[in-house]
């Protein structure tokens, strides 16, 4: 076999071809006409002006910047967000039906592309009017990158330990401390900043700031070396006596934890999509490397293997979708069933590009092809956004709270 890239790689009608024989009935039919519009929207930009890009940013390290921007131009970045801010108003499944689709053609693109979204989302639901219109509109059209800065040294899912804090002046906040393992910390033109401005009331001290990243005292680290997601930066931010005025609180002094909550089923349906959109991607590049190398009749041993990622990829999207449709329908979703979405598909994710990785046998090692890319962009999945460990103590909370009520 000569090791060229794929077609899937340089051709857009190959990419566009393959991806949609991979799609399923069984997942498609539950979707609106809209949703399947945006999908094929996503999938024809990510043919077009991602996929392509894909293998040179894994290489070279360089943000993802004209592959965001052509989502952007697609009008992509806003699928969630109301109109008069930006945003096209489209429901929680098309957007997860659109990061599966970027993240099936580039996963550092799709985190990104993510980030947007959660950097915006907390400024939807708590912020004033005045901060939802300076903001939104630029981080929808990709005129500013945006970060959520929660993570510390010494504090990652336990928000209650933050030892960044605010302490109150006159005519606002004085934030002094530092935040690390920060999506787009480099870039952030604005920064969704957690804080505590009373550490003696844990989490009911913890507030939502809304920090511009020009401002004096911000400082921004250099990205850090990363095992995959390389068109995607992340790196620390320091806060030196950093100003905040008091109009830039999310909602109010001490209702940081109840942001962090609000926005954390928008935060876990875009990393579960990024799981099967990875599934999805080892799963095709393994599909073109066997056809390139066997022609159309595959050995029984790897059509056998095929067909059980196939079933696995099916049951995840349609779980993604089956959360991601009653988060459309309400607020009130149980947090241990948004936690068995991302575990279960970002855990899809990685096993997928594993078992990708051993059809091929030496063919999986080659950067060329792929697929030891989807093995190491989707390990990060399972660790941020809370961490699967983490995941699987909030769904084992409501398994033992629901043996309680039975006794």
């Amino acid at each position: 076999m000569s090791v060229e890239p794929l077609d899937l790689d340089t051709d857009p009608k190959a990419y566009l071809a393959l991806h949609d024989l991979l799609d399923e009935p069984a997942a498609d039919s539950a979707l609106t006409e809209r949703e399947r519009e945006v999908r094929t929207i996503t999938r024809d930009a990510v043919a077009r002006e991602v996929a392509p890009r894909a293998a040179e940013l894994d290489a070279t390290h360089a943000f993802a910047h004209e592959s965001v921007q052509a989502l952007a131009q697609a009008g992509l970045m806003g699928l969630v967000f109301p109109e008069h801010l930006g945003g096209t108003g489209d429901t929680n499944v098309a957007y997860a039906v659109a990061m599966e689709e970027v993240t099936a053609g580039c996963a550092a693109t799709s985190l990104v592309f993510m980030t947007q979204t959660h950097a915006a989302y907390p400024l939807l639901i708590a912020g004033s009017d005045e901060l939802a219109q300076r903001y939104i509109p630029r981080l929808l059209d990709g005129s500013l990158y945006g970060s959520i800065a929660i993570t510390e040294p010494n504090a990652g899912s336990d928000v209650a330990s933050l030892q960044t804090t605010a302490q109150p002046t006159g005519d606002g906040y004085l934030l002094n401390g530092s935040k690390t393992f920060i999506t787009t910390g480099d870039k952030a033109g604005v920064i969704i900043c957690f804080a505590t401005v009373d550490k003696s009331l844990g989490r009911r001290g913890v507030t939502a700031f809304v920090v511009d990243g020009g401002w004096d005292g911000v400082g921004h680290g250099q990205p850090f070396e990363k095992m995959g997601m390389h068109g995607s930066s992340t790196a620390e931010l320091f806060f030196d006596d950093v100003r905040i005025p008091a109009d830039h609180v999310l909602g109010k002094e001490g209702g940081g934890w109840r942001v962090v909550m609000n926005s954390v089923v928008k935060t876990r349906i875009s990393a579960a999509a990024q799981g099967v959109g990875l599934a999805r991607a080892a799963y095709a590049r393994t599909l073109a490397t066997l056809t390139r190398l066997h022609g159309t009749r595959l050995p029984d041993e790897h059509t056998f293997a095929l067909a059980d990622l196939r079933g696995r990829i099916l049951q995840g999207r349609l779980l993604l979708h089956a959360v991601a449709r009653q988060a459309d329908a309400t607020s009130d979703i149980p947090t241990g069933l948004v936690g068995m979405m991302k575990q279960t598909c970002t855990d899809l994710g990685f096993t997928a590009a594993v078992e990708a990785t051993r059809i091929l046998g030496p063919y999986g090692d080659l950067a060329v092809l792929g697929v030891e890319r989807c093995l190491r962009d989707a390990k990060v999945t399972q660790i941020y956004d809370g961490t699967n460990e983490i995941q699987r103590l909030l769904i084992g909370r409501e398994i033992t709270r629901a043996i309680g009520e039975l006794a």
